[in-house]
């Protein structure tokens, strides 16, 4: 006897909700078939001597709703695009990093005449104790391996 499994739990992946319809995308389509049946009506019905004016304009037309269609979509994704945007984050100062945040960091690290400035060795501390490693830290901070490693260290120590 052939059973067919249970759909819930035969489903590996939760439920998730249904996209959003694209009614506007829709809605376009339904007014270029619209023009498109009207358009084939009109040079079906035309006299055979006004058939090269019909499609001179309904060429015309088509191409004009293009165009604005075209301008359009190209001005409301331009809009969205920089909505979405992220804005740049404010300058990192001593008020992002809390003494919980930043226990266990290596103080040797920031001291000597070519230490970089602390702001950027807590950033770099904070970046180390989410586990990333200290090649990626020193390429995206502009930090010399020297000066990554240790932090990196310590903050395995500290896991």
């Amino acid at each position: 006897m052939w059973t067919l499994p249970h759909p819930i739990r035969a489903s590996a992946h939760p439920m998730r909700a249904l996209p959003h319809p694209h009614t506007g995308e829709g809605a376009a389509v339904l007014g270029l078939l619209t023009l498109a049946l009207l358009g084939t009506v009109l040079l079906a019905t035309a006299p055979l001597r006004d058939r090269p004016v019909a499609g001179g304009a309904l060429a015309a037309v088509g191409v004009s709703v293009f165009l604005v269609v075209a301008a359009l979509w190209h001005h409301y994704h331009r809009a969205a695009a920089r909505r979405a945007r992220p804005t740049a984050p404010a300058a990192v100062d001593g008020r992002w990093f809390t003494a919980e945040s930043l226990a266990g960091f290596p103080g040797a690290v920031a001291r000597g005449p070519g230490a970089p400035d602390r702001d950027r060795l807590y950033l770099a501390w904070i970046l180390a104790t989410q586990g990333h490693d200290a090649a990626w830290i020193g390429h995206r901070l502009g930090l010399p391996a020297e000066v990554v490693h240790p932090l990196v260290d310590a903050a395995r120590e500290r896991r």
